[in-house]
């Protein structure tokens, strides 16, 4: 029976085995079927809306081009690199045919395209096995785009630069040397994009602390990367007090008083929130799996950037979607880096060669699809003129036409992107009435929900002052309420426009202007003539 077994196996057919020229047709054709969920993100990215809060930041940015005084004419709590980094687009708007979102959407699909190119040139004479290089492939340039509608946001673009310089730290541990102009290049990339909120640090002093504990302190001391991204760390401090001075004596006090307390679940229960509680899981995985020793310095390094992505949303115990989603970002790229580490390790080198294609595909459809579960995206681009921003930027664009409009409203969406798409100018030095949110967090004794102006702080007082001063010096073209204020302390009893009308200047003012309509809880009111 044992000598009748070859006889029986040289019977049985060969295996087919493909040609090399059809062998190469098949995988050249999976590569392109495994960038797909990145073409499609892509094309969600291109679609409206805007970004609520990266609309807001480019009205601020061009209002600060057009003349206005930054943290003076215009007050938020960002520190003032988003605002410098957005005047590009500003300026490409004011000077060019391009609408402000389209220039907006050139320089942010341009700055995912240079980091996209640097991971390229930072995985250049890695040493990667045929899984890895070919899901990195895929995974890379959709992780660029997988924010959808919050393409844009701080924390996204914290997130998708985090990833060359991830790529930078495993060149820097485990080689070749990179070359010193692409390492400096990675580095100021990351070093800005860390720089938006302080928050965003945790990222580099985990990635540094593993970098320096892999390399040992004596080659760490003589690597230029830590040095370059605390040369622009340093210009930028310096610059704030030198060319800023105002965000640190008015701005910083009036958020640390009024901000944090408006919005958020608060430091602990922001960890059972729907959005964090669905990206922990994720990250605990990505932690156990990345940071193994066999997962690679990359995986490693993606690991621990993710780890300080959650830090980061965690101090800001809001837990909002734009918050969150660095942690799933950085935690699916360092998980694509590990699986496919271990793979290559798993499989024989022509099967992992082989298989290599189909896992790519694989992987790639498996990272799009978790994005899209439980997102925003492509849900709000698919109904964005059926959902309150695409009716109110329609309304706005038939009655408004373009012209000044001062808008009081507690929220940014919808207000952002509305206005930018229907070219109008807001006229508030605010990006919403959060101010006036931190004021009332408390409701006045008595029957009226408003506080007199004798009674009223700094703060208040000087809100309710300039808007009554801007409002009669240039009357805008309309003026936008929202019946909802969201005052925590007077739910339901707080009138924005009741409220301001008590100043004489500003009610002789409204006397200009008739009113249009209502539409989602917003009136509309148009200056008559």
């Amino acid at each position: 029976m044992e000598s009748a077994r070859p006889e029986v196996d040289a019977a049985l057919p060969a295996p087919a085995v493909d040609s090399p020229g059809a062998a190469l047709g098949r995988a050249y054709a999976l590569n392109w079927i495994a960038g797909v969920p990145a073409l499609c993100f892509l094309v969600l990215v291109l679609m409206p809306p805007l970004n609520h809060d990266v609309a807001a930041v480019l009205d601020f940015a061009m209002r600060w081009l057009d003349g206005g005084r930054l943290y003076g004419d215009l007050i938020d709590i960002n520190p003032p690199l988003i605002f410098i980094l957005s005047l590009l687009p500003a300026a490409i708007a004011k000077y060019t045919p391009l609408e402000p979102h389209q220039a907006l959407l050139l320089c942010l699909l341009a700055h995912a395209a240079l980091l996209w190119r640097l991971s390229v040139a930072l995985r250049q004479d890695r040493a990667e096995g045929p899984v890895e290089a070919a899901l990195l492939a895929a995974a890379i340039p959709l992780l660029m785009v997988l924010p959808g509608s919050d393409f844009g946001q701080r924390e996204t673009l914290m997130a998708i630069s985090a990833i060359p310089y991830a790529l930078l730290a495993a060149r820097r541990i485990e080689g070749p040397p990179v070359p010193p102009r692409l390492a400096i290049t990675a580095a100021v990339a990351a070093a800005l994009a860390f720089a938006l909120k302080p928050h965003f640090l945790a990222v580099p002093m985990l990635v540094e602390g593993f970098v320096l504990w892999r390399r040992g302190l004596g080659r760490a001391l003589a690597d230029p990367v830590p040095a370059v991204m605390g040369a622009v760390w340093g210009a930028y401090a310096l610059s704030i007090p030198l060319l800023f001075p105002a965000y640190l004596r008015e701005i910083v006090p009036i958020a640390l008083e009024f901000y944090g307390e408006i919005h958020g679940a608060g430091p602990l229960s922001v960890l059972v929130t729907e959005l964090m509680g669905a990206a922990l899981p994720l990250l605990l995985l990505a932690a156990a799996i990345g940071l193994r020793g066999g997962s690679g310095s990359a995986a490693q390094a993606l690991s621990l950037a993710a780890i300080g992505a959650f830090l980061s949303a965690w101090v800001q115990h809001k837990g909002w979607t734009y918050h969150v989603l660095p942690v799933t970002i950085l935690s699916l790229a360092a998980l694509a880096a590990a699986a496919a580490r271990q793979a290559d390790r798993w499989l024989p080198p022509r099967r992992a060669r082989a298989a290599a294609p189909v896992l790519a595909v694989i992987g790639a459809f498996v990272i799009g699809a978790y994005a899209v579960r439980g997102g925003e995206t492509p849900w709000r681009q698919i109904w964005f003129a059926q959902e309150q921003a695409g009716r109110l930027t329609e309304w706005l664009r038939r009655e408004v036409r373009g012209g000044s409009i001062l808008v009081l409203s507690p929220e940014i969406l919808p207000v952002y992107p509305s206005v930018i798409y229907a070219k109008s100018r807001p006229t508030l030095r605010t990006m919403s009435t959060w101010l006036l949110q931190g004021a009332y967090r408390t409701c006045p004794a008595g029957q009226s929900p408003y506080r007199q102006p004798a009674e009223m702080g700094t703060v208040e007082a000087s809100v309710f002052r300039t808007v009554a001063e801007d409002f009669a010096r240039r009357p805008p073209r309309a003026v936008l309420v929202s019946r909802f204020a969201h005052m925590r302390g007077c739910p339901d009893r707080f009138d924005l426009l009741e409220y301001f009308s008590r100043d004489p200047l500003f009610a002789r003012t409204f006397q200009l202007f008739r009113p249009v309509g209502e539409m989602d809880g917003y009136r509309l009111y148009v200056r008559r003539g």
